[in-house]
């Protein structure tokens, strides 16, 4: 090929292959005539070889290793741009007509009765086909034309008309008797009579001496059509006068069904059967009764038969008509009510007190002006307000009075530290454990005295030194009261009030002060809140406890602390901050017994009151996690004293129990605790701290204050454990007894068998209480009572069985698995042979077979993963086209509408141009 430029090298190669250069004469081409379709070919082969010259990047040859002469391999020299293309074109044919049939649905749609339900059997398509198709067959006839609806006869199809119709003779069929009497002849006649030759029944050709029967006549036959025709005409008439009789009968009884429906009116309800006076019209019954109304006059028979018709129209006319319910009233709407209430029962209280008249319009639904009668020494003790069912805020939040007072029985008894139904749980135990806690700060009067100067009450009141005044008899309690807004105010409010009295105060002070009826009601509520937790902390504080009333205002309070959480909290903070502070101060001198270092009867109080109120079982909590540091630090701390400490240090230990019976997080410091209090208690043989298992911290053990606390005596023998330990009188002795030890020995064991039974799944549950176990094997128990031995027995058996089991779950710690790590080697590795052809050549022949196909299916793989790569590159850049295509309509249509609007604009531009040529042309004239 020539050098140079590609268009020279193209000029020379189309001169060089004949294709250019000069033309041949006129005379050449007329003999040679026109170019044949084998010249077409060998030019256009000419041009697709010079192309294909000219362009070497269209053929791509692979580079042989060991070019061997004279071979021919498939596959050296390739043509990408071409298989490229055809490729694509294959894929026009194929995939992108797939892609862009991809929604359409078949053309094809069976049509044919029953095929697309799934329900009917192929026996019964078929059936019905033919019966459709026999059908379609049958209403074509010789004498039938295609659109036969058409032909009309006064507007009436003529396949619909009867000839019977005018003569009377209207066929029979039950159907159309029911939609109005009129019928059809029967398919019996219709198949013999109408073109059927008036033939009978094949069953009739023999009469009864068995020789041929006469065939009817048409005349013969047309009677008997006509004979049923009357018969059952005469039957549906006959039908109708019963039915009339029926409805007459029920006309006639029209007065004694009034009489029930409308028995409430004494002037409508008067006895169906007429009195005795009235005979005279039964005289009239032998005259003729008149013909009893048809049904398209129904009111003639009321008429008729009821001579007062028209009165009891009327009367009916003026009924009342129903009214709509009220709507369901909203909760502000409630609390205003009985807001309301309260005041105007206040008001009428007032007027009673002070001796004047009531009026009418304060009473509610009273006797229209009827003045109560009033006697010389009426006290109104008949009134009572507080007995009628309170719907209001805080319904059912306040329990019964005679509940809280057994409540407050209960409460002495510790039903947490009790040995029989502590973990139960229940309501009313829980409420009984709050009084219990609370007596345990009842020490003694003295003992407050001399720690004045270095204790702070939780609860400081002026009032608290002064006696409550006595409400005098027969006085009534008021409706309203103002909200306090101290312990002292609230303590003025409630004076002169009975103590059952005081959760009915609550109730109305919050219903008064309701925070939907006034701006400021929610922050006075808020601060009854507080006041309410010092009054319950005030209420139980030594030397007089009041469990009972406790109870009774608990449902308030947790209802306003739920209410206001967050100022609640923050005041509940502050109570404990105060009991740390004490306890700081009675820590400077644990061992002496006037200090306070353990809490008493308000501090027991406010914690239970916390738990029952705030969840224990988070992992942090605002009020929880300080009460918990809190009851641990008394626990871990304070020095053991008196009985009256072990009883506080149990009741801390109930308390812990149930704040961690759901997450049962581990509280060493009541184990240590129970620990300690099994030892100060028990008869047993321990010397000294070495001589104790396990170690746990025993400060106090064999101290001069807890020597005397050991059960020595030979009373212990023969007494046994009670049911309810009596706390607050625990917490309130003065010398301790062998019943109060012997009680709180056996609570002490309880509670530890059923932490036991809490911490089992725990990984130190070996550590934890194989000492504990140690601990209760060494109580000589010879020396208690069987009460406390079975108690010892039960918690031998339950831990023995848990510790073996835990034991059982253990495991040793091993190493991580791996897979063996091979050693080194440095032997070489020789091949048979370095030739590649023998290399993959194996003797063994079905391995090699294997071999071969997992090679071919790794290879068909690659392909089809190649081939599917094409495909999605090939539907990209379709999509890619269309979407090009349909940019390009909408912004050519965007193009025209904004050139639209522009020509509008200018057009719009030179018209207020030319507008205002023309006005001052105008200004200057």
């Amino acid at each position: 090929m020539a050098k140079g430029s590609q268009l020279s090298q193209l000029k020379s190669a189309l001169s060089q292959a004949g294709i250019t250069g000069k033309p041949q004469n006129n005379n050449k081409r007329k003999r040679s005539g026109s170019t044949s379709e084998r010249d077409k070919e060998k030019k256009a082969a000419k041009l697709q070889e010079i192309y294909q010259k000219l362009n070497p990047f269209d053929v791509k040859v692979t580079k042989l290793k060991h070019d061997v002469g004279g071979r021919k391999l498939k596959g050296v020299t390739g043509k990408p741009a071409q298989s490229r293309q055809a490729g694509i074109e294959q894929r026009k044919k194929t995939l992108l007509k797939e892609y862009e049939e991809r929604n359409h649905a078949g053309g094809i749609v069976d049509r044919r009765f029953g095929e697309n339900d799934p329900t009917m059997t192929p026996e019964e398509r078929m059936l019905e086909r033919f019966t459709r198709e026999r059908q379609r067959a049958a209403k074509g006839s010789a004498f039938n034309l295609d659109d036969e609806d058409e032909l009309t006869h006064y507007g009436q199809s003529l396949s619909k008309l009867d000839d019977f119709d005018a003569s009377g003779m209207q066929l029979d069929d039950d159907d159309d008797e029911e939609e109005g009497g009129r019928g059809q002849i029967d398919s019996d006649i219709v198949k013999k009579a109408h073109f059927g030759g008036f033939d009978d029944d094949e069953g009739s050709d023999e009469d009864e001496d068995g020789e041929p029967a006469r065939k009817k006549s048409k005349a013969e036959v047309m009677a008997e059509v006509i004979a049923k025709s009357k018969m059952h005409k005469a039957m549906r008439q006959n039908e109708k006068e019963a039915m009339e009789d029926i409805r007459h009968e029920l006309d006639q009884g029209f007065d004694e069904l009034r009489g029930l429906l409308f028995a409430a009116d004494p002037a409508i309800a008067k006895p169906s059967a007429p009195p005795a006076g009235e005979d005279a019209p039964k005289a009239n019954d032998a005259a003729p009764t008149p013909a009893p109304p048809t049904l398209a006059d129904p009111a003639a028979a009321l008429v008729d038969n009821d001579p007062d018709y028209d009165r009891r129209v009327r009367e009916l006319a003026f009924d009342k008509r129903a009214k709509a319910k009220d709507r369901t009233k909203t909760e502000e709407e409630l609390a205003l009510e009985e807001k309301e209430a309260l005041e105007k029962a206040e008001r009428r209280r007032q007027k009673r007190m002070m001796g004047l008249e009531e009026s009418d319009s304060e009473d509610e639904g009273g006797g229209k002006g009827k003045k109560r009668k009033r006697g010389g020494d009426d006290l109104e003790d008949d009134f009572d307000y507080e007995g009628d069912s309170w719907g209001g805020i805080g319904a059912g939040l306040g329990g019964e009075e005679d509940e809280d007072e057994e409540g407050g029985a209960d409460m002495e008894e510790d039903d947490e530290i009790e040995s029989g139904d502590e973990g139960e749980g229940s309501d009313e135990e829980d409420e009984d454990d709050e009084g219990d806690e609370e007596d345990g700060e009842s020490d003694s009067d003295a003992d407050e005295e001399l720690e004045e100067g270095a204790h702070e009450a939780l609860v400081t009141s002026k009032k608290a030194t002064q006696k409550k005044k006595k409400a005098p008899p027969g006085s009534e309690l008021p409706f309203t009261f103002p909200c306090p807004s101290s312990h002292d105010e609230f303590l003025e409010i409630v004076d002169g009030i009975a103590d059952k009295d005081i959760p009915t105060v609550v109730q109305r002070i919050r219903t008064l002060y309701h925070p939907s009826l006034g701006v400021g009601n929610k922050a006075k509520l808020q601060v009854l809140t507080n006041v309410l937790i010092d009054h319950a902390l005030y209420v139980t504080a030594p030397p007089n406890p009041n469990y009972t009333l406790l109870n009774a205002l608990l449902p308030h309070l947790c209802t306003l602390i739920k209410a206001f959480p967050t100022s609640s909290a923050s005041y509940f903070v502050e109570k404990l901050a105060l009991m740390d502070k004490n306890l700081r101060r009675g820590l400077s001198n644990p061992l002496d017994p006037k200090a306070k270092t353990w809490p008493g009867t308000s501090e027991l109080s406010l914690l239970r009151i916390l738990g029952a109120v705030w969840s224990t079982s988070d992992l942090h909590h605002v009020v929880v996690s300080p009460a918990r540091l809190l009851m641990g630090s008394y626990l871990g701390l304070a020095r053991v004293r008196s009985l009256s400490d072990i009883a506080s240090g149990l009741f801390l230990c109930t308390l812990f129990y149930q704040f961690e019976e759901v997450s049962k997080r581990l509280v060493p410091e009541a184990i240590n605790f129970l620990a300690n209090t099994i030892v100060h208690l028990s008869p047993n043989e321990y010397k000294g701290v070495k001589s104790l298992p396990g170690n746990f911290p025993t400060a106090d053990f064999q101290s001069e204050l807890t020597a005397p606390l050991r059960l020595k005596e030979k009373a212990a023998k023969k007494t046994e454990p009670s049911e309810r330990v009596n706390l607050a009188q625990l917490l309130s002795a003065g010398s301790p007894t062998v019943q109060d030890k012997v009680d709180l020995l056996a609570t002490a064991i309880e509670l530890l068998r059923r932490f036991a039974a809490l911490y089992k799944s725990l990984d130190a549950f070996l550590e934890l209480y194989q000492p504990m176990l140690d601990l209760i094997v060494n109580i000589d128990a010879q020396k208690l009572s069987s009460g406390l031995q079975s108690k010892i027995a039960t918690f031998k058996d339950e831990v023995t069985r848990l510790l073996k089991f835990a034991r059982e779950a253990r495991k040793p710690l091993l190493l991580q698995a791996h897979k063996p790590i091979p050693l080194a080697t440095f032997v070489p590795k020789f091949e048979s042979t370095s030739s590649s052809f023998l290399k993959h050549s194996d003797p063994d022949k079905d391995r090699k077979e294997a071999a071969k196909l997992r090679a071919q299916y790794k290879q068909e793989c690659k392909g089809a993963i190649r081939e599917l790569r094409k495909d999605a590159r090939f539907l990209a850049g379709v999509q890619q086209e269309k979407q090009k295509a349909k940019d390009k309509a909408y912004k050519d249509s965007m193009n025209r509408v904004f050139g639209s609007l522009e020509s509008e604009r200018a057009e719009q531009k030179r018209m207020d141009r030319e507008k205002q040529k023309v006005e001052k042309r105008a200004g200057k004239k």
